[in-house]
């Protein structure tokens, strides 16, 4: 048997060899072929290679192949031998080779000449799609890159599920691929491949059964599958009308519809099945979102104290050519409740402390979302049993919940803890911020090297960079590198940039009115240091974190401004105290467009010139979140044939105001394009000299020109706004927020003035209003400046002053976050508003309110800021009319706060 054996593995092996070496003719050959009894192939012999060639190639360079083959000159082989077989191996394992010989060309004493007789596979000179449009297209030349490469089974069976899986993510779950080859005679050794696609219909979800579900209503498990959703249809009446042809459509409308004879449950199950209005939601199903969201029905379940809440099996299957139906099968369990929670390893702070932080008591519901976040990290409020140590230092800080006894419907848990060092920072470093000094970028961080780790303080410096405006907020990343036996850690910021100048630009030509528009250019990291460096241009000198503003802007001859300035934020360098300073020039014409004679020409103007200096810094108290600014402001009215508009008794003159302005504002909102949580506290109040006080020439009987020579008064502002995030979802988040403002005077000798009054209404755009002298409030759902007191009189002798003197405005708003791309921020927004404004304090009544209510998209792009436009609808009449205000487009250019 063993002789047996070993004379079948000579055969076997004698085969192979001569298998790996061919001997005889060979058309490559240089020389006579080797008889092949010279070789005697029970007796390997050792050769020394004299010579390697290989021929066949096309694109391939033979120094490269042969390298690869791992034969070289002067190395001593067997024939035949493993370093052949090896050679072969390698040569195919490239995937590169479609067929390999290597031949002996020559035998001379102990020396041998090879040749590796190679075909190249061909490769992939073009690659076409058809069957879908050029967006489509462009998206699978990106993923499916294969040009170039080499013809290979494997390279095509890649490429064809990487098409039907792009399809499938977007609802086709029937998408027929097609792979088409042809030689490309225009190139060696080349293949054209088409891709055939055939899409056929979108598949939607039909319905999706839930079942087993006894405690929590199908409803709720449904939006918990939040990117598996059933379409939108409204069929009640076409089922009606199905079965009014019936014979029992009597007897069923009667079991439906009559409470007397069906249950509620039989009515919320026939409205569930014939009436979905999620139209804001795709109906596609998604393999991988799918299963991300059968995660999420059971966390969901587990936040509702069912902890052993399963799905014991799901399936999907078809229920006609273009909807399936989805049947998920629930085992909730029992319901359970917290009962013992104990605290084992805490050194630092006692059980009852721990307690209290993790704000669960015996007898509340089993919720392992809820413990998870008092536990670790809880966004909202930010005060979890984790913030207590890692505040303090404790950055190897962990809490490891552990039910210890489960008994019946309750939970016994046990807090087992390891506190761990106290660490300090050792360094802190940044990266990404070409554009951007380090220090613009140092004095935003909060922790420091030397100081005890503080996760709050790791947290607000990642939303101090965020509001910077210069960074992406979603891509900044604190990587810590902590040393447990040095108890140091080493934290980067990583950033990355993002453009955050802004332009706006718009306009025309009007003929003789002249241009009609604005050009406005926001250069928000501008560096008045690196000017004379020509490579910190781009296209201005940056990275100093200073904001220069240049506006321009004009309603032909109506109406032009101009403005430029510019603000520090971190004056001397030290501290956050910013220094600011502006100029503002602005026009206002009457201009006769009824005169057929002096049509065209200008009969009068009122122009303001000021000029602003200002000084804001941050305060530690009460928080470091509040500010506190300061400013003095000077300008100069000039009316000529117009001070009549604002119910002025003298068409031409000068005013001069003088006005001391401050502002207390505290700021916690996480991101400035879209808050999702936070609030946003102003104060302001603009003061002036008590001139009329202090002049004993001037009463109330004196002229309008002597009373408002200098401008007397006292404005205050108000404006709040919170941000609270909704189904514990970072995309829906709701606003409320409420504005308040007051002018009066300091004595009654000459009251309250006819200027800086408010004027209310519409989208609160002073470039559509061109309004000068006068607070623009904005009230969606009411043409603009509609709802102001003595709108009618205007231009009229003895008219009463022109705007209100108090107004209140409150704002409820439901955002939705469409895209969080930086570039291109889009959020929706339904909203409902009411407000109003007076002429005076003894009309003011804070019930007497405008009342409307609308819909809205936002869309964020750095270039040009935040664009929006609302629908709303005015409920209320317009003052000086009994119709209802109606419906009405507005669009915003800007964060409107007011």
């Amino acid at each position: 048997m063993k002789r047996s054996l070993l004379i079948l593995f000579c055969l076997v092996w004698t085969s192979s060899a001569m298998a790996q070496i061919r001997l005889g003719q060979s058309r490559y050959a240089s020389s006579k072929p080797v008889n092949i009894l010279e070789l005697n192939y029970q007796k390997p012999q050792s050769y020394r290679i004299a010579e390697i060639k290989a021929v066949g190639l096309t694109t391939l360079d033979e120094i490269a192949i042969i390298s690869l083959s791992g034969l070289k000159v002067d190395d001593t082989i067997e024939v035949p031998g493993e370093s052949i077989s090896n050679a072969l191996k390698k040569l195919w394992g490239q995937g590169i080779i479609g067929d390999v010989k290597i031949l002996v060309t020559k035998v001379e004493g102990d020396d041998i000449y090879l040749l590796l007789d190679l075909t190249e596979r061909p490769r992939f000179s073009r690659v076409e799609f058809t069957g879908m449009n050029k967006t489509q297209e462009s998206e699978l030349r990106d993923k499916v890159n294969i040009r170039g490469r080499v013809v290979r089974d494997d390279v095509l069976n890649s490429a064809k599920r990487t098409i039907e899986k792009y399809y499938l993510d977007k609802g086709y779950l029937n998408t027929d691929v097609k792979i088409l080859q042809e030689r490309d005679t225009t190139l060696p050794n080349s293949v054209k491949l088409r891709f055939d696609v055939d899409m056929n219909s979108k598949v939607r979800i039909n319905a999706i059964n839930i079942y087993g579900n006894e405690e929590i209503a199908d409803t709720k498990v449904k939006k918990k599958l939040k990117k598996t959703k059933e379409h939108a249809r409204v069929s009640i009446f076409k089922d009606l009308y199905s079965r009014a042809l019936d014979a029992d459509a009597s007897d069923y409308a009667n079991t439906i519809f009559h409470t007397d004879s069906a249950s509620n449950e039989d009515v919320q199950s026939y409205i569930n099945k014939n009436f979905k209005l999620n139209f804001f939601n795709g109906s596609k199903y998604i393999p991988k979102e799918y299963a991300n969201d059968k995660n999420s029905v059971i966390n969901f379940y587990n936040s509702k104290g069912f902890r052993d809440a399963e799905i014991l099996e799901d399936s999907v299957y078809d229920y006609n050519e273009d909807k399936i139906n989805i049947d998920i099968e629930i085992e909730e369990g029992r319901k359970y409740y917290y009962r013992n929670i104990s605290f084992t390893g805490n050194y630092i702070h006692p059980d009852p402390v721990l307690l209290a932080k993790l704000g669960i008591q015996k007898g509340d519901v089993y919720n392992k979302e809820l413990l998870d976040k008092r536990l670790n990290y809880d966004p909202q409020k930010g005060d979890d049993v984790s913030s207590l140590y890692q505040d303090d230092g404790y950055l190897f800080f962990s809490i490891d919940p552990v039910e210890v006894n489960v008994a019946g419907d309750s939970i016994d848990l046990e807090m087992r803890i390891f506190e761990g060092p106290q660490v300090t920072v050792n360094s802190v470093n940044i990266k990404g911020n070409e554009r951007t000094s380090d220090h613009v970028v140092m004095r935003e961080i909060r922790i420091l090297p030397g100081q005890k780790f503080n996760r709050s303080l790791l947290v607000r410096t990642i939303r101090e960079l965020s509001t910077l405006g210069y960074f992406d907020p979603e891509k900044i990343n604190p990587d810590l590198r902590p040393n447990f036996e040095a108890a140091t850690v080493d934290i980067t910021f990583e950033l990355e940039e993002r453009p955050n100048d802004q332009i706006e630009l718009s306009g025309g030509w009007g003929g003789f009115y002249g241009f009609v528009g604005t050009v406005g250019l926001v250069f928000n990291n501008f560096s008045i240091r690196n000017i004379g460096d020509f490579s910190k241009w781009d296209p201005l000198p940056v990275g100093d974190g200073q904001k220069l503003s240049l506006r321009v802007q004009a309603n032909g001859r109506s109406f032009q401004n101009y403005s430029v300035s510019l603000t520090e934020p971190w004056f001397g360098g030290k501290k956050p105290q910013a220094l600011s300073f502006s100029f503002n020039h602005s026009v206002q014409r009457q201009v006769d467009f009824y005169n057929q004679q002096n049509f065209g020409n200008e009969l009068g103007f009122f122009k303001i010139t000021g000029v602003t200096l200002g000084l804001a810094k941050r305060v530690t108290w009460p928080d470091d979140y509040f500010s506190i600014s300061n400013s003095i402001q000077f300008q100069i009215y000039e009316f000529d044939q117009f001070g009549t508009s604002f119910g002025l008794s003298y068409p031409t003159g000068t005013s001069n105001s003088l006005t001391f302005n401050n502002t207390i504002a505290r700021n916690n909102v996480d991101n400035p394009t879209f808050p999702r949580f936070g609030s946003n506290i102003i104060l302001s109040t603009s003061l002036t000299p008590p001139y009329a006080s202090l002049n004993k020439n001037i009463d109330g009987e004196s002229t309008d020109q002597e009373k408002y020579k200098w401008l007397e008064y006292h404005k205050w502002m108000f404006d709040a706004s919170i941000y609270t995030p909704l189904f514990g979802s970072s995309k829906f988040v709701a606003s409320a927020r409420a504005h308040m403002g007051f002018l009066g005077s300091y004595g009654n000798k000459i009251g309250i003035i006819p200027l800086e009054r408010f004027v209310m209404g519409g989208d609160g755009m002073t470039f559509n209003n061109f309004a000068l002298g006068q607070e623009i409030i904005g009230l969606r759902g009411y043409e603009n400046q509609s709802i102001t007191p003595g709108r009618d009189t205007r231009g009229q002798e003895d008219a009463d002053p022109y705007g209100g003197i108090v107004y209140n405005k409150y704002v409820m708003e439901l955002r939705f976050l469409v895209s969080p791309n930086p570039s291109a921020t889009i959020f929706l927004l339904g909203f409902a508003e009411a407000g109003n404004n007076w002429g005076s304090y003894a009309d003011f009544n804070p019930y007497d309110l405008k009342k409307s209510a609308g819909v809205g998209a936002r869309i964020f792009m750095p270039a040009f800021g935040l664009l929006g436009v609302d629908w709303g609808y005015g409920f209320d009449a317009i003052p000086g009319t009994t119709e209802r205000s109606g419906a009405q487009f507005h669009f915003t250019i800007g964060q409107q706060f007011r």
